[in-house]
């Protein structure tokens, strides 16, 4: 048997508590168009208990089942915003802090262009 990560085992309130509201809106989309949850785990080629397991919001649950999910019910486009290095705003913060603000002369200039 695999043993389970710290994170797994009790992630951060606030991780726990995305992956809640995550879960509860899978279920929601799923409901809504009117499929079962073996219908489900056909079509995305997981399990019925990692289908389960997701729309409870567990953080055990792979990835790619929460990404095949939201890929099944045409709900990617968050996913592939955060994926997107341009919108990583306290990222490039961070990066434009620790560029140099001067360009210092490096020994000597030569006329070859």
């Amino acid at each position: 048997m695999v043993a389970l990560n710290k994170l797994q085992k009790a992630p951060p309130y606030p991780v726990e508590q995305a992956l809640k509201r995550l879960g509860e809106n899978l279920r929601t989309a799923r409901i809504r168009r009117a499929m079962t949850v073996e219908d489900v785990a056909g079509r995305i080629g997981a399990g019925r208990r990692a289908v389960m397991d997701a729309e409870k919001g567990k953080a055990s649950t792979g990835m790619v089942v929460y990404a095949g999910l939201l890929w099944l019910y045409d709900l990617l486009q968050p996913l592939e915003d955060l994926a997107d290095p341009s919108k990583d705003k306290e990222g490039l913060s961070l990066q434009s802090a620790r560029e140099r603000k001067r360009v210092r002369k490096r020994g000597r200039l030569d006329n070859d262009f």
